[in-house]
C-alpha cells in the first residue's frame, strides 16, 4: 500500500471547514491543503490581523472568524456569528492548542492548557454541532497528541491545577482529555448515522507549539529536529486524513507510522489504554458541560 498524502484527498468542492487555530503551523497547513482542493475553509483564531494574513497567502475560498478559545463569550459569539454564516459545517477541525505554558488561567478561571485545548473545543463544538448534524460526512476531528501517553491523567481532585502546577502534566491532561472527549461524543454521534467524530495527532513536528519549552529544551530540539520531526505539512497530514479519507471510521485515531509515531505516513493508531476507560470518558463530559454550560444535542 502507498503512502496516504494530500494528493489523496477527495475533492471537497461544496464543503465548509472550520479549523482552529489555522493561522500558523499545522493548523495553516490543513486549511491549505483543504482550500486547494476547493473547500470553503474558515479560519478561527484569536487575532484577526493574523488570520487575515494567513488567509491572504492561500489560494481558494477563504474566511476569517474571530476566536478565543480562553474566552466562553468568545466562544459563543463565534458559535453563533459561524451558525449565522452557514446553514451547514461539513468539517470542525479542533486544531487550536498551547503546550507546557507557564502557570496561568483563562478568563474563565480554568487552568490555561486545559481550558483552551479541552474546554474551549468542547464548547465551541457544542455549539456549533447542530450546523454538523445529519450532514451526510460531516466530522468533528479533534487534534491530540502522543504526549497523552506521558503521564496523562485527568485530575479531578484538582482540574484546575490551583493546589500545584505542571507544565507537562497539565498538557498531557489536557491531551488525555481530547481523546476522552473524542471516544465519547462518538458515541452520541453513532446512532444518528452520518456525523463521526475522530482524533488525530501530528507526531513530532517543527511548529510554534513547543515555544513554551526552556530554551535549552528548544536548542536541543532544533539540533536533532531533522532526524526525527517531520514539517508543518507532514504533521497536518494525520489530521487531513482523518477529515476527509472516505475509509475513516468513527473513533478512529491517526498518527504518523514511524518510528515511536514521531513522524511518516498517516495511519490508525491507538491511543493510551485509559483514553477507551468509557466511564472516564463520561465522568469528563458531565465535568465539562458543567464548567462551561454547555450542553450538546445528542
Amino acid at each position: 500500500m502507498t503512502d496516504w498524502t494530500a494528493a489523496d484527498i477527495p475533492d471537497q468542492s461544496g464543503r465548509t471547514a472550520v479549523i482552529t487555530g489555522a493561522n500558523t503551523g499545522i493548523g495553516f497547513e490543513t486549511a491549505k491543503a483543504l482550500a486547494a482542493k476547493g473547500a470553503h475553509v474558515v479560519i478561527a483564531v484569536r487575532n484577526i490581523d493574523k488570520g487575515k494574513q494567513a488567509a491572504a497567502q492561500l489560494t481558494g475560498e477563504v474566511s476569517v472568524q474571530e476566536l478565543d478559545l480562553t474566552s466562553l463569550d468568545s466562544i459563543s459569539a463565534a458559535a453563533d456569528a459561524l451558525k449565522s454564516r452557514f446553514d451547514r459545517i461539513d468539517l470542525l477541525i479542533n486544531n487550536a492548542g498551547v503546550m507546557t505554558t507557564p502557570k496561568g488561567t483563562t478568563a474563565d478561571g480554568f487552568e490555561l492548557q486545559f481550558g483552551t485545548n479541552h474546554l474551549g473545543h468542547f464548547a465551541l463544538t457544542g455549539q456549533l454541532l447542530e450546523r454538523l448534524l445529519d450532514v451526510p460526512g460531516a466530522r468533528v476531528v479533534t487534534v491530540s497528541s502522543n504526549g497523552h501517553k506521558m503521564g496523562g491523567a485527568i485530575h479531578f481532585d484538582d482540574l484546575q491545577w490551583e493546589r500545584s502546577y505542571s507544565r507537562m502534566g497539565a498538557y498531557t491532561q489536557s491531551k488525555l482529555a481530547n481523546l476522552l472527549f473524542t471516544y465519547e461524543l462518538e458515541r452520541r454521534l453513532a446512532p444518528r448515522g452520518k456525523t463521526i467524530a475522530v482524533a488525530a495527532h501530528p507526531g513530532t513536528s517543527t511548529t510554534e507549539l513547543a515555544r513554551n519549552l526552556p530554551k535549552p529544551v528548544q536548542s536541543a530540539f532544533l539540533a536533532v529536529a531533522p532526524v526525527f520531526a517531520q514539517s508543518p505539512a507532514g504533521g497536518a497530514l494525520p489530521t487531513l486524513r482523518a477529515a476527509t479519507d472516505p475509509g475513516a471510521l468513527g473513533g478512529q485515531y491517526y498518527g504518523p507510522d514511524g518510528i515511536a509515531q514521531q513522524k511518516g505516513s498517516p495511519v490508525v493508531v491507538a491511543s493510551s489504554a485509559q483514553s477507551y476507560d468509557v466511564d472516564l470518558q463520561r465522568r469528563l463530559w458531565a465535568v465539562s458541560e458543567e464548567l462551561t454550560k454547555v450542553v450538546f444535542p445528542v
